[in-house]
């Protein structure tokens, strides 16, 4: 047990030091990880020969990471993106696996041999660029869309690749080979559900399989998500989201298909549910996590022995095959028109090998098409291309980029795409009024609430809500308040709804909170709190409510108006007075003697203004009203 601890700290010690500084030169947490790594690793020597066995587990950061990316992704999105998923990513992964296989070819290798060569090498890493985008905010970029779609056909692709690359074996050494996997499953303890199945059988696993994962998302997800919140304990609804993501991993491991893929197609039918952003809150820490942890193992991995004893060799092969998917990729972008600097973001994002080559390099040399020398060396190819990805985005970030930026400013502005939304915390009676105002002006909104059955009668009105608390910063950060204009606070609770405000204001200036406050005090604690702009719940209500009973009792409509706007010009003039002196109370008592005082005042003056004489000062809102005909008031006495 110590031995374990031990090396946890030592991992942990190694993103604590290594990632901050990255942060700061402008490398990136990614590049930082892989340089804690290599310290850790090939040159401290801390970390040996279980980081193999670490890198396994690690991997489901890249598993939940493509559950993540479901989710964000409806099925009426990703049929939109049919045409660059299919014809940008699936030319991107054949002209690549051709183009590789004709090198080695060339070489003098076996075409099975070259054919899975170049199978392994068309795949580009997908946890380095999807984190990167995110960092550098360069996900909504239409390279960034472009790079997406081929990533997401690469990681659909590595299933057929898994069912074919046993084919290419030498037809001596199929059974060898089959009996080497039954051997080492045997050996690892691994269960199957598809082993020793004929082919039409395994078939309907696999189908059968997939339908579970859609059907039980889309019909038995929400009835459990809504008994777990209903709990209130948040941990129980973090251990349900690992649950199902660990289940469907599971079964997808069971039926030998990648669970990555699994997640991710669990992501997209979870996608439109109003649980969506609680359950990337609840994932995104532990996704976060294991990445690290996998982009450590990687650089912890780098044999520099089978480096050093083939330097040129390994270097040429590295740079080779970027420079190689490169040009690809830099094609591929002229033909489906990625202008710009899209263009040069979308090729350099893509030219290294990716996390899954690890696992076919694995699964070939399983089922004996490759070599085990030749796969050592070929992993460190890969893990030398992904060490280096980082230093690309550095270049695109440091030198192209602002190439473009500055040949733009000579040219017409690009149109911008409006990327701001407003986020509405809390849809009780007053949140739902000013979401529906917003939204039947065409102002897209998220809305949040943590109460499960308002959620859900909300959304069978077609109302699209979104279980979660938004005082949550891991929730707030999901829903985009990154990106968002506006901030409307419309919580239960009023020191939640303080303390949101002080959060959002200090860690997103840029963003305008408006706060709806239950009564004086906590119109004064929203105001100290930072609120842009606050409305008491009940003075509008209330102001409408005592107008209609002064109508009942005969008043004019136009002494009505008159008296009301009286009112609340008083309320505004008073108000900066009142909250200074309850402000610069230092005892904590915030109703002392000169607030009471000052309140006094406040109905005397009201009181004032309401018997003064008014008829020759109307103000511009009530220029529109009749005034009463002569001798109204002396009639309303007689009566």
């Amino acid at each position: 047990m110590t031995g374990y601890f031990l090396q946890a700290f030592i991992y942990l010690i190694a993103a604590v030091i290594a990632v901050p500084i990255a942060k700061r030169l402008g490398l990136g947490s990614v590049l930082g990880y892989l340089i804690a790594g290599v310290v850790i690793g090939p040159i401290a020597g801390f970390v040996g020969e279980e980081t193999t066995t670490i890198q396994h587990f690690a991997e489901f950061g890249v598993v939940m990471m493509l559950f993540l990316v479901g989710l964000e992704l409806e099925p009426k999105m990703l049929w939109g993106m049919r045409n660059k998923l299919i014809g940008l990513g699936g030319l991107q992964v054949g002209v690549t696996a051709a183009l590789v296989m004709g090198i080695c070819l060339a070489m003098g290798l076996q075409w099975s041999i070259a054919l899975a060569i170049g199978l392994i090498f068309s795949l580009s890493s997908t946890a380095i660029v999807l984190q990167t985008f995110n960092e550098k905010g360069l996900t909504k970029t239409p390279g960034g869309q472009n790079a997406f779609s081929v990533l997401l056909f690469q990681d659909i692709a590595v299933i057929p690749m898994l069912a074919f690359i046993p084919l290419l074996a030498l037809p001596e050494l199929v059974e060898k080979a089959q009996s080497a996997v039954a051997h080492a499953a045997d050996h690892h303890e691994e269960l199957s559900l598809v082993a020793g199945l004929p082919g039409w059988a395994y078939g309907l696993v696999i189908t059968a399989s997939i339908a579970v994962v859609v059907v039980g998302g889309h019909f038995a997800s929400r009835p459990l998500f809504r008994f777990v919140a209903a709990s209130g304990l948040r941990e129980i609804f973090t251990a349900t989201a690992l649950m199902l993501v660990i289940g469907i991993a599971a079964l997808m491991s069971l039926v030998g298909l990648s669970p990555a893929l699994g997640t991710f197609l669990a992501g997209v039918v979870l996608a439109n549910s109003e649980f969506r952003h609680e359950l990337e809150s609840n994932i995104e820490p532990f996704k976060g996590l294991l990445l690290g942890l996998f982009f450590i193992t990687v650089g912890a991995g780098i044999d520099f022995s089978v480096l050093a004893s083939d330097f040129f060799p390994i270097i040429s092969m590295t740079l080779g095959l970027m420079l190689l998917k490169g040009l690809v990729l830099f094609a591929l972008a002229i033909i489906f028109k990625v202008k710009g600097c899209d263009r040069w973001l979308f090729t350099l994002s893509l030219a290294q090998a990716g996390e899954f080559g690890f696992v076919l390099l694995s699964f070939t040399v399983q089922s004996h098409v490759l070599p085990i020398d030749m796969a050592s060396h070929l992993s460190l190819v890969v893990a030398l291309s992904m060490f280096l990805t980082p230093g690309l985005f550095i270049f695109f970030e440091k030198v192209i980029q602002p190439r473009y930026e500055q040949a733009s400013n000579e040219e017409e502005e690009d149109t911008i795409e409006e990327t701001g939304t407003v986020i509405i915390a809390g849809v009780g009676r007053f949140g739902q009024i000013v979401n529906r105002l917003l939204v039947s002006n065409g102002i897209p909104t998220v809305v949040l609430d943590h109460q499960v059955t308002q959620v859900a009668n909300l959304r069978r009105v077609g109302t699209k809500t979104y279980y979660g608390d938004a005082t949550k910063p891991d929730m707030l950060h999901t829903a985009g308040i990154e990106h968002a204009k506006a901030l409307v606070i419309a919580i239960d609770n009023e020191e939640a709804a303080t303390e949101l405000v002080k959060y959002v204001k200090h860690t997103y200036p840029h963003v305008k909170v408006l706060a709806r406050a239950f009564d004086r005090g906590h119109f004064y604690l929203l105001r100290q709190a930072g609120a842009d702009y606050i409305e008491s719940e009940t003075f509008h209500s209330a102001m409408e409510l005592g107008s209609e009973a002064l109508r009942c009792l005969g008043f004019h409509p136009f002494q009505i108006e008159q008296q009301k706007n009286s009112y609340i010009q008083i309320e505004k003039e008073s108000s900066d007075e009142l909250y200074h002196a309850w402000l610069d109370d230092s005892e904590g008592e915030r109703y002392d003697n000169n607030y009471i005082k000052l309140f006094v005042q406040l109905e005397e003056n009201v009181k004032n203004a309401m018997n003064a004489d008014r008829s020759d000062k109307h103000e511009r809102g009530e220029r529109g009203w009749t005034p009463p005909p002569k001798g109204y008031s002396d009639k309303l006495e007689e009566d």
